[in-house]
């Protein structure tokens, strides 16, 4: 039995079907390894690729995971797990649907407060008292409040300076010119 465990990197690429620019670009990025003499060991190809697509191997499978799905166990078992899987899932739904209601009432709180808010033109307009509302059927009709105009602010009179201020002095003139 003839073996071969160091391939070139055009032996590997035609090996496993692969280009050699993807070979040398696995090797570049450190995926693939080559020994000192520019060859890649068959076991870093295994390790990195798998199995050659020329080897008459059959892909073993190992079979003591898998169970046989036949059996009532399997299928009793299987049953109650998806039971067991819509409760916890009928249970999240009821969660999110009480979230949605709980915000849903939270935003209709919140539009009833924003549409309550009084603006600032409404605040300024007098609104009468149920004192002034006359409730006799005779008596005279209120007209609504005219709105009014907002009063100006007081002005109060600055009194002019009565001594001219002295004429400001350079700051040599402290020094050499007499107090005046």
């Amino acid at each position: 039995m003839n073996t071969v465990t160091k391939y070139s990197v055009s032996d590997a690429a035609t090996l496993y079907k692969k280009s050699r620019a993807t070979l040398y670009k696995d090797i570049k990025n450190g995926t693939l390894s080559r020994d000192h003499d520019g060859l890649i060991d068959f076991s870093e190809l295994l390790r990195v690729y798998g199995e050659p697509f020329d080897t008459k191997h059959t892909k073993r499978i190992d079979t003591s995971s898998i169970q046989i799905q036949n059996t009532p166990e399997y299928t009793d078992k299987t049953v109650v797990e998806l039971k067991n899987q819509i409760n916890f899932l009928k249970r999240q739904l009821e969660k999110a649907e009480d979230r949605e209601a709980q915000a849903n009432a939270r935003i209709d709180t919140l539009l009833t407060l924003i549409e309550m808010k009084p603006t600032v033109a409404t605040e300024h307009i007098h609104q009468p008292k149920n004192e002034d509302i006359a409730t006799d059927s005779q008596s005279e009709k209120v007209e609504p409040p005219t709105e009014q105009a907002p009063e100006e602010p007081k002005r109060y009179p600055v009194p002019e300076q009565v001594e001219a201020q002295p004429e400001p002095r350079g700051f040599w003139s402290r020094f050499f010119k007499p107090n005046g």
